[in-house]
């Protein structure tokens, strides 16, 4: 009975009115009058006091509580809850078999049923729910979906799975989703570029999921962030704050999402076929448009008009440059000055004084930096060619910088310092020749003799290399030691006499 009904049973009751003639007016049966008389009689309370309560502390006083609550055996199964959902934990413990042990020393013992109620009931009481208030860009909870969608490659008409990447905005609870071909690191990364793009903007906190391309190790206090994604919230100015293992409800709005991803994406797109992951992310947006359009139920507005009237002009704006993803490397300098990257087995060069010890190598899609104790000692643009050598002649010791600047042109410029004529015999050195190098010691032997002999010496004895076209380092070393210039400078190029043993050219005809 209405509370009011039962202040109309006391007033009829303290008239003086039979149990029948309350029960034919207030339209009740005469035991359900003879409870509520019973009741009131049992509380000893007078009816004036009864009639100034409210109807709420007029009902507590009519029904204070299930009696069955007040019985030992409650008490004795209230004392065990704890344990039983402690040992509900272990492996192949069910509740039956908890219920077995409970009553196997009880002579008084609750039936398997109310066991369970009253488990149950203690199970929901000690884990409340709370609502959680999102402030507008505040958050970004991410998270993959359990599912798969699919589609057929084209050329050899394998169903390829693919990953299904998820992103909400809590506050407007607006929604972003795109299928990837795997949960590693590179595509986790590329989703969440794809899911901040959408959005226009970043948010304060990114939640992820404590997956292995978000969390390298999880703690309660302080899981390890995966570097990669340390280095896009540096790159964009957000934070990374995984949600707890275990813990659905810390990111409850994108748990949701994805059973909304599920009813509005996964089911409309069952029966269609897709060759390729860029035709199946178009439809993806297409359907994801829809949900965000859709009006939410208790609600007078969508989750894009929410998201635009009071979220998007709060987010930090996107950075200008993209963000490439990171990869570090701890390699040893080899004897010759380079470091090897591995993954495109493509050799970079370091200062030659650190030959022997360890760097630390981060490199990008497009750049190889190396660091040695925080300081960064080589620069490179990534190059992809298998084998090849990427150098900067910085890096060689001096010698060897001295050996890459060897040049005919450098030879010709060392030799026009110390004699005219030796850069001439260098020059017609060079000439035609097809490989200079081979020339370069021959051209060493002529600086050095050149550096220890008097020039206007010098310029003879090249005079008569170039005159006799024996351009060797032997030869002229052989004019310089024999001390022959002074003679061949007498009798250099004198014509034979004329005498009647000429025969002439008719002798021979």
């Amino acid at each position: 009975m209405r509370m009011g009904q039962v202040k109309q049973l006391l007033m009829m009751h303290q008239q003086g009115v039979s149990n029948k003639g309350i029960s034919r007016v207030l339209c009740v049966s005469k035991n359900t009058v003879k409870v509520y008389l019973n009741r009131y009689l049992a509380m000893k309370t007078a009816i004036d006091i009864l009639l100034k309560m409210d109807d709420f502390s007029l009902e507590k006083m009519f029904f204070s509580g299930s009696p069955s609550y007040k019985e030992p055996r409650y008490d004795d199964l209230k004392g065990r809850l704890e344990y039983f959902v402690k040992e509900l934990k272990r492996t192949g413990v069910t509740r039956f078999i908890l219920w077995e042990e409970y009553k196997e020393n009880l002579t008084h013992y609750y039936s398997y049923s109310q066991f369970c109620y009253h488990l149950q009931q203690h199970l929901q009481s000690s884990k409340p729910s709370m609502v959680l208030n999102h402030n507008p860009a505040e958050k970004m909870f991410i998270d993959f979906t359990g599912d798969k969608l699919s589609y057929v490659d084209i050329h050899t008409g394998e169903v390829i799975e693919c990953e299904v990447f998820v992103a909400c905005l809590p506050y407007s609870d607006y929604g972003f989703a795109i299928a990837v071909n795997s949960q590693r690191i590179e595509e986790f990364i590329h989703a969440v570029k794809s899911s901040l793009l959408f959005f226009g903007g970043v948010p304060q906190v990114i939640v992820p999921d404590n997956l292995k391309s978000a969390v390298i190790k999880t703690h309660r206090y302080e899981p390890s962030i995966n570097q990669a994604l340390e280095d896009l919230a540096n790159h964009y100015g957000t934070v990374i704050s995984p949600a707890r293992a275990y813990k659905p409800k810390d990111k409850a709005l994108v748990e949701n999402h994805v059973k909304l991803i599920y009813s509005r994406v996964f089911a409309k797109l069952r029966n269609r076929t897709f060759f390729s992951l860029a035709e199946l992310n178009e439809a993806i947006v297409i359907l994801l448009k829809n949900h965000n359009q859709t009006r939410m139920q208790n609600r007078d507005y969508c989750r894009e008009e929410k998201y635009l009237a009071d979220e998007k002009s709060l987010l930090k704006a996107l950075p200008e440059t993209d963000f490439e993803i990171k990869h570090y490397k701890e390699l040893k300098v080899a004897k010759n000055g380079h470091i090897m990257l591995f993954e495109d087995k493509h050799y970079y060069s370091v200062p030659y004084q650190y030959i022997g010890r360890k760097v630390k190598v981060v490199y990008t899609r497009s750049l190889v930096c190396a660091y040695y104790n925080s300081d960064q000692i080589a620069v490179h643009e990534r190059i992809y060619a298998i084998g090849k050598y990427s150098f900067k002649p910085e890096h060689l010791c001096s010698h060897h910088r001295h050996y890459l600047e060897l040049s005919p042109e450098y030879y010709k410029t060392q030799a026009s310092k110390l004699s005219p004529k030796l850069e001439e015999l260098i020059a017609i050195i060079f000439t035609n020749a097809e490989c200079p190098e081979t020339h370069y010691r021959t051209c060493d032997g002529l600086l050095n003799l050149a550096r220890k002999t008097p020039q206007e010496k010098m310029d003879i004895a090249c005079s008569i290399a170039i005159s006799s076209k024996l351009h060797t380092y032997h030869f002229i070393k052989n004019v310089l030691e024999n001390n022959v210039m002074q003679e061949q400078v007498e009798t250099d190029y004198k014509p034979l006499p004329l005498h009647e043993n000429t025969r002439g050219k008719e002798y021979y005809c």
